[in-house]
């Protein structure tokens, strides 16, 4: 058990920024399903995914993964704006990346639900991407 401890102590802010980056690439699966079935657009329901996305990674990876636990405007705007920035740059990539797999032939269904497979591939590729990000640009420690 002490070794188990140690391991998550050592590894804690990768660990926990897998398990929410898990949670927000549900999310973003989560709302693309929604809105891809209400809307019947591809490229709409990607950016509409990722704006909900994005704001729920920040919240998530501001005070469990990166834990900044401080609220003044004068350190979280800066946050927020960098990790907008940053999420702006990976947001491109998804945003162009999702319709262009389908559109070259990466459009198989999963679960039901049209592009998803790009949606998968594009979203592996984000996760990582974006904790570089976030560790050296938005949340370093000073």
């Amino acid at each position: 058990m002490k070794r188990f401890r140690a391991f998550l102590r050592k590894y804690y802010e990768v660990i926990s920024y897998l398990f929410w980056g898990g949670m927000t690439t549900l999310v973003s699966w989560g709302t693309y399903s929604i809105f891809v079935t209400i809307i019947k657009s591809v490229a709409t329901a990607n950016v509409l995914s990722w704006i909900c996305a994005v704001l729920f990674a920040f919240v998530t990876n501001k005070l469990w993964v990166f834990r900044s636990k401080k609220w003044s405007p004068s350190v979280v705007l800066p946050e927020f704006w960098k990790f907008i920035a940053s999420r702006l740059a990976t947001g491109v990539l998804e945003i162009l990346g999702v319709p262009f797999l389908v559109k070259i032939g990466l459009n198989q269904q999963i679960l039901g639900i049209d592009g998803m497979l790009a949606k998968v591939v594009v979203s592996i590729a984000i996760v990582i991407l974006n904790y570089v990000a976030s560790k050296l640009l938005v949340f370093k420690k000073k």
